[in-house]
């Protein structure tokens, strides 16, 4: 089976914006002092499913993302640089 994240199929920029994605829901549950048991009970999905977002490990849809953003209030916004 190949390696997806060495053999060139996910790029290191999409690794990055993964991983930046990643980071900032983290750091969102992380400050509202929510555990990843009841983002995922408000959200309609498995704690796992957060987990594995959360460590860059899963490729969310967009339509996960802002409902996990909707489950602590927030929002996703999006920028192209």
């Amino acid at each position: 089976m190949k390696n997806r994240y060495s053999d060139g199929v996910v790029t290191p920029q999409a690794l990055e914006a993964r991983h930046s994605i990643a980071r900032q829901l983290r750091d969102t549950r992380h400050s509202l002092h929510i555990t990843q048991e009841a983002v995922a009970e408000r959200a309609g999905t498995k704690k796992s499913n957060i987990s594995r977002m959360e460590s860059g490990k899963y490729n969310p849809s967009l339509d996960f993302l802002v409902k996990v953003a909707d489950s602590m209030g927030k929002k996703i916004d999006i920028q192209v640089n």
